[in-house]
């Protein structure tokens, strides 16, 4: 399948609703960050009852559980997901006219990276603690990075699918796996009893806010050749 980026004449509209849900989800993930900082009661209570429901389920449903712990551990793996942004990263660079677009993908999983790491330092929440552990997690707990790993690359992926003007049923089957993707390894690790909800949340909000910027970024700054350059409209 040979795809080739589309230029919309409505760009820098689609630039502009990215900024506006790069700010609508850094305020809430800024609100949940506060909410867990400071230990608000109702929040941390609900987490600790759900937590607690789903380790109960976990414990008794053993072969559910065995199968969560592979598709967390392997198939939504965060260094899973980087590899797949790797062969993306060097697909778009083999292309050459792409280069652009390689390094903005690289850059924005680097980030993430970087900030769920230093949110997670920052922050330094406990994980969940058993008597009985199905499975084992190590650093802190908030953000997860698994739910804001898969977040980051599934929806990048599929924007660069609708972005290439891939065909409406691919674009589609992609949004669905990657919809799967998202919240099946947010739930896995909640069930596990590594995360708490929150946790979850919070990777997939900030997930989200770095996707948006990402977008706006990649709107705002990506090369158009001389030859497609009249058919930009001005943000005048």
């Amino acid at each position: 399948m040979s795809l080739t980026p589309v230029d919309r004449p409505t760009r820098p509209t689609e630039r502009r609703t990215a900024v506006r849900a790069a700010l609508a989800l850094a305020v809430c993930s800024l609100v949940l960050l506060i909410l867990v900082v400071v230990s608000w009661g109702p929040l941390i209570r609900l987490d600790e009852s759900i937590a607690r429901t789903t380790h109960r389920w976990a414990v008794e449903q053993d072969g559910l559980t065995h199968a969560f712990r592979i598709l967390t551990d392997w198939v939504w793996d965060p260094l899973t997901l980087r590899i797949l942004a790797g062969a993306v990263i060097i697909w778009l660079v083999w292309r050459r006219a792409e280069r652009f677009t390689a390094g903005w993908l690289l850059v924005t999983v680097a980030v993430t990276t970087l900030l769920q790491q230093g949110f997670k330092a920052a922050v330094d929440r406990e994980r969940p603690v058993w008597p009985d552990p199905v499975d084992s997690a190590n650093f802190a707990a908030f953000p997860s990075g698994h739910a804001m790993t898969a977040t980051v690359v599934c929806g990048l992926l599929v924007w660069l699918l609708h972005h290439y003007g891939a065909p409406r049923a691919v674009v589609r089957t992609a949004a669905v796996v990657a919809a799967v993707s998202v919240v099946g390894v947010g739930l896995t690790r909640i069930w596990l009893g590594v995360h708490w909800p929150t946790d979850v949340l919070g990777g997939w909000l900030m997930g989200a806010t770095v996707i948006a910027v990402a977008v706006a970024v990649h709107e705002r700054l990506r090369p158009v050749p001389s030859s497609r350059a009249p058919e930009e409209p001005s943000d005048a």
